[in-house]
């Protein structure tokens, strides 16, 4: 196993609990190399070390579940059992050369998570590994949070950030629930056990005819031009970013067409990729659009961004676009699809068909384009992560973070993690590599980005490819 899979000191004892459904594929699709969600941020001022450990320890306290050790048991189930002490997790240091890019690409792939569980310490393996490179110049590093996305979303992602610059900065932790201090933090239950009765339940024979539809739909839908099929894969990542003014514009324009962000990011993504093709015009392509959408707020009891794990699902939808269609007319359809499966709280009802197909593309990759694993073209987010800089991440010396998860296993050609910072709209779009190479995705993505302002500056009615 990996050198940071090595066992602690602690034994662990029966608290904790067994991993839920979702979790259970986010296990499976780890080892493949989907699902390691790394947060790295670039600092200009020197670290005092004591107050990052200790940081990261009141997180662990806080977060039972970020503390936690991945485990099979003798049952052959997968489970999180916490240490009988709090055991801090220990900061991996190392000096780099490399730049903030190339070492966030390396965290993403770093995965001490590939061997099979049933190979594992006793103990199990660590679901959260810090690490601090310092850079060449003077006083500048980079941290590298890494965790395994089975206790790690991207709203636990952000809010772990806050709380971190909050505790190292010697203010609280940054939390909003003011009963959490009433009582000793949990490890809170997963998404299935939080869902309210009444919308999980679906009639068997719709159960049934759901999994048909997702399934027939995945053989029907196109891709993007693969490069490499045959060669090992990792994630890389580019980004998208515009500046305020143009964020604003198209912001505005969204709001004017009554449709979300997610719709029009999804919406260049689909006209770029299907001029990609270079096909006629009039022919149609047909590509698999998923978003993910932070369930927190329809759980019982109602969660917050504060409660670290994964409560985000999945809602796949499929869209057909030819060559004569612009931005907008695709990106009302994309948000008219996911709206109306919100509707019908596919949401909620969903969530254990689209894991259970998940982990049937992981057991038979055949039964994707070129043993591909690729389920969507895209993958977006509900809603942007909306940060504004503070004094304290001023103080602090933060000058950049990204935070984004790999995808080089099961997933999309393209998973977008999008944040609207200071007014200015900064998505990272990660991919498989070399099944899609570099130059093509960087293409891709200034071609959305090219889609995107122009339409921002049609009027209403008008299209723009």
């Amino acid at each position: 196993m990996d050198p940071e899979t090595q066992p602690q000191s602690d034994p662990p004892i029966d608290l904790g609990r067994a991993a839920g459904g979702t979790e259970y594929s986010w296990i499976r699709a780890v080892p493949g190399g989907t699902g390691t969600t790394v947060l790295s941020l670039l600092l200009s001022n020197p670290v005092p070390f004591p107050a990052l450990q200790s940081a990261l320890h009141n997180l662990h306290i806080s977060h039972p579940i970020l503390g936690s050790r991945l485990t099979l048991t003798s049952d052959s189930r997968f489970s999180f059992f916490i240490p009988a002490s709090h055991v801090s997790p220990q900061i991996l240091r190392s000096a780099s050369s490399s730049d903030f890019h190339s070492l966030l690409e390396l965290e993403l792939n770093r995965n001490p998570w590939s061997d099979p569980l049933d190979s594992a310490p006793a103990e199990g393996v660590p679901v959260f590994f810090p690490t601090l490179y310092d850079l060449p110049e003077p006083g500048r590093s980079v941290l590298a949070l890494r965790f395994h996305t089975a206790v790690c979303d991207r709203s636990s992602a952000v809010a772990i950030l806050m709380e971190l610059m909050g505790l190292m900065g010697g203010g609280g932790g940054g939390r909003s629930d003011p009963e959490g201090d009433k009582e000793e933090p949990s490890v809170l239950l997963a998404i299935e056990d939080l869902i309210p009765k009444k919308d999980t339940w679906k009639p068997f024979w719709v159960r049934g005819k759901d999994l048909v539809g997702y399934s027939l739909n995945g053989f029907r839908t196109s891709t993007l031009r693969f490069e490499d099929t045959g060669s090992d894969r990792s994630t890389e990542m580019v980004r998208l970013e515009m500046t305020e003014e143009e964020t604003k514009r198209l912001l505005d324009a969204c709001t004017a067409r009554g449709v979300k962000l997610c719709g029009a990011i999804a919406g260049a993504a689909l006209v770029a990729a299907r001029s990609s093709k270079q096909i006629e015009e009039d022919r149609y392509e047909t590509y698999s659009v998923v978003t993910l959408i932070d369930c927190r707020k329809y759980l019982e009891p109602v969660l917050n961004e504060h409660d670290v794990g994964f409560y985000h699902s999945a809602i796949t939808n499929t869209h057909s676009v030819h060559g004569g269609e612009g931005l907008w007319e695709v990106a009302e359809r994309c948000h008219t699809a996911y709206s109306n499966a919100m509707s019908n709280k596919k949401h909620l009802t969903d969530i254990g068909d689209l894991n259970f197909l998940m982990c049937k593309a992981i057991e038979n990759p055949l039964l994707t384009p070129s043993s591909s694993l690729r389920t969507a073209v895209i993958s977006v987010f509900e809603e942007p992560v909306i940060y504004r800089t503070s004094e304290l991440q001023q103080r602090l010396g933060v000058e950049d973070y990204v935070g984004c998860a790999s995808v080089h296993g099961v997933g999309p050609s393209i998973g977008v993690f999008d944040t609207i910072r200071d007014g200015r709209l900064d998505c990272a779009c990660v991919y498989p590599s070399p099944l899609h190479s570099r130059k093509q995705m960087e293409d891709l993505v200034e071609h959305m980005k090219r889609i995107l302002i122009e339409g921002s500056h049609v009027d209403e009615g008008d299209s723009a490819e």
